[in-house]
């Protein structure tokens, strides 16, 4: 398992398509954070990250299916994955590898993003006048979120050839999954259905965690989330064995 999951992590830092991936995607968070008018934290004036953490899941929802799309995608294409399939590892161990690879390179991406936290604490006044206990728990619902659309991302990717669809699915899947049950919430005029929806969407499990507040529940979601589109992934697999 550990060979897939180093053979993975390589392929991706030896292609150029991971590096562009992640420098627009720090570019991107660069400009809103800081250039564009309607969401720079210097015209908003108060010294926290609040901005940033609600636009990031947004750029998130291209950035990881662009790493994901050709977990098996490309296998397949280029045959390869017969060659995989045939080592002694189950099809959970080939899933689970490839996954934590992608999530190490989505931790890449987000490791720099850790300068705009030192950059609001140089400038706040006092110095230090930020709320580093909720900018934890930000950075904590941004990992989580990570992990439940690399799940999305691996799944789509498994039953198809082509990474092009793989990626346009993955991002439906993504946005649908974080704002998708907030929408369909404000259709039913019952406030039981309603509140129901909310929970099922990631949108307010991550905002709880946002918020600072560790709860077990938002935890079990996120886990259970990945937990089922990696179960998903191992059914197409074990299908397309047949």
């Amino acid at each position: 398992m550990y060979a897939v999951f180093k053979r993975e992590l390589f392929s991706f830092f030896n292609s150029q398509m991971a590096y562009i991936t992640i420098g627009i995607f720090l570019v991107a968070c660069t400009l809103l954070l800081w250039f564009f008018p309607d969401t720079s934290i210097l015209d908003y004036g108060y010294a926290e990250l609040n901005g940033f953490f609600s636009l990031v899941p947004f750029l998130f929802m291209f950035l990881i299916p662009a790493i994901t799309m050709r977990s098996f995608a490309e296998e397949r294409r280029e045959g390869t994955y017969v060659l995989l399939a045939t080592r002694p590892l189950t099809d959970f161990q080939i899933i689970l590898a490839k996954y934590f690879a992608c999530v190490v390179l989505m931790l890449f991406a987000l490791l720099p993003t850790l300068v705009y936290y030192y950059s609001i604490y140089q400038l706040g006044f006092p110095k230090g006048n930020i709320d580093t206990g909720a900018v934890i728990g930000s950075y904590l619902g941004l990992f989580l979120l990570g992990n439940a659309f690399t799940a999305v991302g691996i799944f789509t990717s498994s039953f198809t050839k082509n990474q092009v669809i793989a990626f346009a699915v993955a991002v439906f899947l993504c946005f649908f999954s974080f704002s998708g049950f907030d929408s369909f919430s404000k259709i039913f005029e019952l406030q039981t259905i309603g509140a129901l929806l909310v929970k099922l969407g990631i949108n307010e499990h991550y905002q709880s965690i946002s918020r600072g507040v560790l709860d077990t529940r938002d935890l079990v979601y996120f886990i259970s989330f990945v937990c089922l589109f990696l179960g998903f992934t191992k059914l197409i697999l074990r299908d397309r064995k047949w």
